[in-house]
């Protein structure tokens, strides 16, 4: 992805962005009163935030009991081998499953870890063993089923840093 030149973002675009991962629908009017501008200052820079790839898009937060996902996992995949062909093998294959929520690849015990979201033991059962044990190179997993969420959050700590 190519953006335009960046530069440093300072107090106006922090507050912008902390006001935006809160609420992604906020009028363009609410948020100019929220940071301290005016409208068309605020759309602005808005605009450039999003051509400069500060923001990457807007999103509906769903409820996933409510669609049917009761039940969220942690996989740990280990691969077979490791290398750039058996990586890129296994990255194709994860984008492909409706499942994963996300997928890293990571360093330690296991090669990548997985976090999915599922409607029970039997798509569990399914998950695993039709699906991930399938995939390009896995030798072997390990998972962890969640029995509480403790925390969920898509909101970074954005903080403004000087100079």
């Amino acid at each position: 992805m190519s953006y335009a030149k960046k530069r440093p973002l300072d107090k106006l675009d922090i507050s912008i962005l902390r006001a935006l991962q809160r609420d992604g629908r906020i009028s363009y009017v609410d948020l100019a009163d929220k940071v301290g501008l005016s409208s068309t200052p605020c759309i602005e820079r808005v605009k450039r935030l999003e051509k400069e790839g500060y923001i990457t898009g807007y999103h509906a937060h769903l409820d996933p009991e409510k669609l049917g996902y009761n039940m969220l996992v942690f996989v740990e995949i280990s691969l077979s081998y490791q290398s750039p062909d058996a990586f890129m093998k296994f990255s194709e294959a994860v984008r492909q499953l409706p499942y994963i929520l996300e997928c890293h690849l990571v360093s330690g015990d296991a090669d990548y870890l997985i976090k999915a979201r599922i409607n029970g033991m039997s798509e569990y059962r399914a998950l695993l063993g039709d699906m991930l044990l399938t995939l390009p190179g896995v030798k072997n997993s390990k998972s962890y089923i969640v029995m509480e969420e403790v925390k969920e959050s898509l909101e970074l700590p954005v903080e403004y840093r000087k100079g």
